[in-house]
């Protein structure tokens, strides 16, 4: 167990909200990285930082031997951690976990690109890692399914399918990873089962009891063959977690 304080980037978000209780119940002593800076509550201290403008990084780097690497964005993840890294390696960080998506070295688009690289910079540091790539979350498949289930006719891309994975079993994944020697890019996390986009959509109706009339189309270009190819899962190998869409959708969405 770690006496120097173990920092998490991306803490305050819903992965950290997560793993930084865990962390803390395990005994570490935990640093949060932060855009805004936070009074210190519970053995957490928290730092101020803007790792894509290179701001303040070092002072969150310095004295932790350990970085949980969760923040991430729309744009900019792959030089936001190459920021990261390089302090890394000049404070002499011992291990750096970082979190990525299941295809960010298949699907032909931006955001995953951009996780393939910050993949690349964790592994071109000279840091030792461990990179954990998973499943999209049932928060963000919410997120999708409401935004949709506002339109009076739904369109449902046809062939795409997902194996949401919950936040939760993530977070328990990335303690567990955290605590344990460096292991490079270790097999995906997906969760338990895999749904086409029509059934998720129609999981989340049920649960509020409501009612769309739905509309298949083609998903064109790069992007919709490699997603009807299956190249955002992971169909063989995979840790899988615990908790399917349709128990996420009992706790958080009520009829």
């Amino acid at each position: 167990m770690t006496t120097s304080p173990l920092l998490v980037t991306g803490g305050t978000g819903t992965l950290g909200k997560l793993l930084v209780p865990l962390l803390r119940d395990a005994g570490c002593d935990v640093r949060v990285l932060s855009r805004h800076s936070h009074e210190p509550t519970d053995g957490v201290e928290y730092v101020a930082c803007d790792l894509l403008k290179g701001e303040g990084i070092a002072a969150a780097v310095d004295g932790a031997e350990t970085v949980v690497h969760l923040a991430g964005g729309a744009k900019g993840d792959d030089e936001a951690t190459r920021n990261l890294m390089e302090a890394a390696a000049r404070a002499g960080v011992r291990h750096v976990v970082y979190i990525s998506v299941i295809g960010a070295d298949r699907l032909p688009l931006g955001y995953f690109r951009a996780k393939l690289g910050a993949e690349q910079a964790v592994a071109a540091s000279g840091v030792p890692y461990t990179t954990l790539r998973a499943a999209q979350f049932h928060d963000l498949v919410l997120n999708v399914a409401r935004t949709m289930a506002k339109l009076p006719v739904v369109p449902i891309p046809g062939g795409l399918r997902f194996q949401p994975v919950d936040a939760r079993d993530v977070a328990a994944r990335l303690c567990e990873l955290t605590l344990a020697e460096p292991a490079g890019l270790v097999p995906d996390l997906a969760g338990p089962r895999v749904y086409g986009m029509a059934e998720l959509l129609r999981g989340y109706l049920d649960a509020r009891g409501k009612h769309r009339l739905t509309l298949p189309v083609r998903m064109p270009g790069k992007a919709g063959r490699a997603y009807r190819a299956a190249e955002n899962l992971t169909l063989e190998g995979a840790t899988q977690g615990t908790r399917t869409w349709e128990d996420f959708l009992k706790e958080r969405v009520t009829a």
